[in-house]
């Protein structure tokens, strides 16, 4: 259980990681030209920045916490914030009439869900 719980960690951080890097030092207007991106257009500069810089938090607070021993709490409180973000992306998706990608959505927000409850419970770190 807990191999599964680091690899389901580490496919999410990876996923943070690749979003947060094109949010973050990508033009909006790149982005909103590439295929998912569009939903980028309707948002200020600001948001698509700042939404980046937290999915490289995320990337980071999903793995870095436990590898290096310092606040692992950090993994599971990390893994709700990216449910939080999931469940926002599937709106922001759905209501763009962009269903094709809220089934990635969901996929990345049960991984969540299996670390938050994972790491808070029978494979917390804490114990």
């Amino acid at each position: 259980m807990n191999l599964a719980l680091w690899i389901a960690a580490g496919l999410l951080a990876a996923v943070a990681l690749t979003g947060g890097v094109c949010k973050t030092f990508i033009p909006k207007e790149t982005l909103a030209a590439h295929h998912g991106g569009a939903w980028t257009g309707d948002r200020s500069v600001v948001f698509v920045k700042t939404l980046g810089v937290l999915e490289l938090l995320a990337a980071a607070g999903l793995v870095l916490p436990a590898a290096v021993g310092v606040a692992p709490v950090l993994v599971p409180v990390t893994a709700v914030c990216w449910t939080l973000l999931m469940i926002g992306a599937m709106i922001t998706h759905g209501r763009r009439g962009e269903t094709g990608f809220v089934p990635l959505n969901l996929v990345y927000l049960a991984l969540a869900v299996v670390v938050a409850w994972g790491r808070f419970g029978p494979e917390s770190f804490m114990n």
